[in-house]
């Protein structure tokens, strides 16, 4: 199931499934072992070093900024998918 949402100005919906796969490759899992609350560390055993490069390709892709603080929340799809949509209304 794929769930988008958009904002009132019209931005483009930030599409899971998609998100899911940028994810699943950066990670080299396939895309149904991202389920949508799988903790990246405990779950998928992402270490540091690719928790960061996950950061740092969702930053390039959808040409947001993470804070510091904000690095901690992105923990699993969910929470990624929720922060991404928070940046991408804030534009």
């Amino acid at each position: 199931m794929s769930v988008t949402y958009s904002d009132a100005a019209g931005a483009a919906p930030l599409d899971m499934d998609e998100l899911r796969g940028i994810v699943a490759d950066i990670l080299e899992v396939d895309a149904t072992d991202v389920a949508d609350d799988a903790d990246f560390m405990a779950d998928l055993e992402v270490d540091s070093l690719m928790a960061l490069e996950v950061i740092v390709v969702l930053e390039k892709k959808y040409g947001v900024k993470f804070a510091e603080a904000e690095l901690r929340q992105v923990v699993s799809l969910n929470q990624a998918h929720e922060l991404l949509t928070q940046k991408l209304r804030a534009r």
